[in-house]
């Protein structure tokens, strides 16, 4: 009994060094004075730390925030505070509290998030009214573990502005990046893979969203309810069902955009589930738009428009080896040109005489047999039917008959820029 006595005085220090050490480390940011660079020694703190002045957070390598579960594990409630090189893990799972590995209040103002990695936390970073914060090169892993649904976003924007988020990598969360209600940002150069919609904005004006990655996602780009964006450069790989959704988008520009292999949503034996297509573009009630410089490769649909999607303009984009390169149901004919420039379309069949790379004849993707098996799908099972075959060479004899669709009047005989 003695000897045990001895040994559990012993141990008692050896046990206490963890909540001694993260004691240390919420005096010291504490008792820093503002300016102050707090530094993060290795191993992992138990802590929920609240930065309220001007200080800056670093870790150094092995340096670990573990919020136990709960809560937010940072809390920046200051301007002018930068958090780097730590890794954040374990907030808590409330969805109401919007618990974040990294929650930046309303008053922050000149914040720096940078080189962080963020794991098992229900926000990864959440902005919450800021302004002029920036997010960049951090590693954002969200809860697995979870429902998509209960998941919380990698980097989460609401009435934020002039903020930057550049660099990161994202994936495992419910969206990747999410902006809400936040005009005047700029989104660069992320990667996000693995999560419902790569990019999610809902309400957000004069964004600009340029070169990102998304891959292996239900959507890249979900664009929603917003005007004046500028969506340029980027790539969607692989996603189950859009590669770009626009949604009552209007007075935006869509420029230089890849999308690859879009083919829907596939069941357990490798088919596609009715009614998930994939849809490289998806033009849902947007208007006034322009389109130019995209490509769309190698997907089930490479572009649908419906629902009132009226007076946008595309040219110069690239729709190559799509089964279907038009989807369009409307009652309303378009012209996808402009100043006598229109796309490039790889099972265009037409040709061009006096060489100038404009095909002489123009590009109708559509006929009135496509719309009607559109609008009622069972009628799909009489497409080999010579009814519909007739149907077909009336409508090319006699194009009086044929329904308003689209058409593009100059269609471009090369497709300009690299290959897909």
């Amino acid at each position: 009994m003695h000897m045990l006595r001895c040994l559990a005085i012993l141990l008692l220090p050896l046990l206490a060094l963890p909540a001694h050490a993260d004691e240390s480390l919420e005096q010291a940011v504490a008792a820093a004075p503002p300016g102050a660079t707090v530094s993060v020694p290795a191993g992992v703190h138990a802590v929920h730390l609240r930065l309220d002045k001007p200080v800056t957070l670093a870790g150094e390598p092995g340096a670990i925030l573990d919020g136990g579960g709960s809560g937010d594990v940072v809390r920046i409630g200051a301007s002018n505070v930068t958090v780097r090189g730590l890794t954040v893990r374990h907030s808590g799972t409330d969805l109401t509290a919007m618990n974040a590995g990294i929650f930046v209040e309303r008053t922050a103002r000149e914040v720096t998030i940078e080189g962080n990695r963020i794991e098992e936390s229900l926000f990864g970073i959440y902005l919450d009214g800021a302004a002029n914060v920036r997010v960049a090169h951090n590693v954002v892993r969200g809860m697995r573990s979870l429902r998509v649904a209960d998941r919380g976003d990698g980097i989460h924007l609401w009435n934020d502005t002039g903020c930057t988020i550049e660099g990161n990598d994202v994936a495992g969360s419910r969206d990747g990046i999410y902006v809400y209600v936040s005009s005047h940002n700029t989104i660069a150069r992320n990667v996000v893979h693995d999560v419902r919609y790569g990019v999610h904005y809902m309400y957000s004006q004069d964004n600009l969203l340029l070169d990102n990655i998304s891959r292996g996602n239900l959507a890249g780009y979900a664009l929603m309810s917003s005007h004046h964006l500028k969506v340029i450069g980027n790539s969607s790989e692989d996603e189950k069902s859009y590669g770009f959704l626009l949604n009552y988008i209007s007075h935006s520009e869509i420029a230089g955009n890849r999308v690859y292999r879009v083919n829907g949503q596939s069941d357990d034996a490798g088919g596609t589930i009715d009614g998930t297509e994939g849809k490289g573009l998806f033009v849902y009630l947007s208007q006034l738009n322009d389109f130019h410089d995209n490509l769309v490769a190698d997907s089930q649909i490479g572009i649908h428009v419906t629902a009132g999607s009226e007076n946008n303009r595309l040219w110069s984009n690239r729709f190559v080896d799509n089964r279907i390169q038009v989807k369009y149901v409307q009652n309303l004919a378009q012209e996808w040109s402009a100043n006598g420039r229109g796309n490039f379309w790889s099972d265009y069949l037409g040709w061009d005489l006096d060489a100038d790379g404009i095909g002489d004849v123009p590009f109708r993707p559509n006929d009135g047999v496509d719309v009607l098996l559109w609008k009622y799908p069972t009628a799909r099972n009489l497409m080999s039917s010579p009814a519909v075959l007739l149907m077909r060479y009336v409508q090319r004899a006699f194009p009086v008959f044929t329904p308003p669709s689209v058409q593009d009047s100059h269609p471009l005989m090369k497709a300009s820029g690299p290959n897909p």
